[in-house]
């Protein structure tokens, strides 16, 4: 198969109708195009320039070849000039999987931001409360809490420290009483999480340095957040919740605090990709923003 480099050569030469000044806009020597050009037209079985010591103009061969030739090579050049522009404006598919709560309090007060400083990226997000393999799954990057990243990711943290409080309604304290510690919580209708393997979320907690968690159980379980707030808000019992789904309710008095001494620390978000020696330009592009 003819190279592409010679075919660009011979239009080079038939265009300036210059072995010397194509040399120099292909930065090669001139015996060295001249050496390329007969080398083609032994190939192709047909001569493509006719050489004098004054001039180099295409034959009639030539002259076909270079009228087809010449549009073809000028749609090489804009697509590689294209491709190289996206590097410097990020485009293409970016798939992010993340759980639904860091979906809600991380991601959708982004969305208008990222949007339009890259219009040309298609982000598509994918919820999943559980774990799994990103990259096996074919997702470009996911979120999680540190402690449920693999060793062997990339990880920035996302947004704030998330805190978790305990939240009930005022009518249900007053219904069954204020609970002073965390083991009193198993004398309490606690409304549970259940993970999406099954489990059933124990209640964590600090104090004195150490930390613990409680086995609560209630008559209602559910694995989404919206519906816990909005149980706890119907005094149908006592709630776990991240403090920034519950923050206005408490601000209105509609929810109020319990054992905030035994508040456990703060949890990070953490934005978490494979290691690429060449990052895609939709991912460098959302990791800069997380930035911030």
């Amino acid at each position: 198969m003819t190279d592409l480099h010679e075919l660009d050569a011979f239009a080079a030469v038939a265009r300036l109708r210059s072995f010397r000044q194509a040399a120099v806009e292909r930065g090669l020597s001139a015996s060295a195009l001249s050496h390329s050009l007969r080398a083609l037209e032994e190939r192709l079985g047909v001569r493509l320039l006719n050489r004098t010591t004054r001039s180099v103009t295409p034959t009639e061969a030539g002259a076909r070849l270079l009228a087809r030739l010449a549009p073809a090579l000028g749609e090489i050049a804009d697509a590689l000039v294209e491709l190289d522009s996206l590097q410097d404006v990020p485009a293409g598919a970016l798939r992010i999987n993340l759980p639904r709560s860091a979906a809600r309090l991380l991601l959708a007060p982004m969305l208008g931001r990222f949007a339009a400083a890259y219009p040309r990226v298609q982000l598509e997000a994918v919820t999943d409360d559980g774990l799994l393999d990103i990259v096996g799954a074919g997702f470009d990057a996911g979120v999680r809490f540190g402690e449920r990243l693999a060793a062997d990711m990339i990880a920035i943290p996302f947004g704030p420290p998330q805190r978790f409080v305990v939240v009930a309604a005022p009518a249900y304290l007053a219904a069954h009483g204020i609970p002073g510690t965390p083991r009193e919580l198993e004398r309490h209708n606690c409304i549970g999480r259940r993970f999406p393997s099954g489990s059933r979320y124990a209640w964590e907690f600090a104090q004195g340095g150490r930390s613990f968690s409680v086995a609560v159980t209630g008559a209602l379980l559910f694995d989404d957040d919206e519906l816990i707030i909005r149980a706890a808000l119907d005094g149908a019992g006592v709630a776990y919740a991240y403090h920034a789904d519950a923050a206005a309710h408490i601000a209105a008095g509609r929810l109020q605090v319990l054992l905030a001494e035994c508040e456990p620390a703060p949890s990070q978000y953490f934005l978490y990709y494979p290691s690429r020696r060449q990052m895609p330009p939709a991912l460098r592009a959302f990791v800069d923003a997380v930035r911030g």
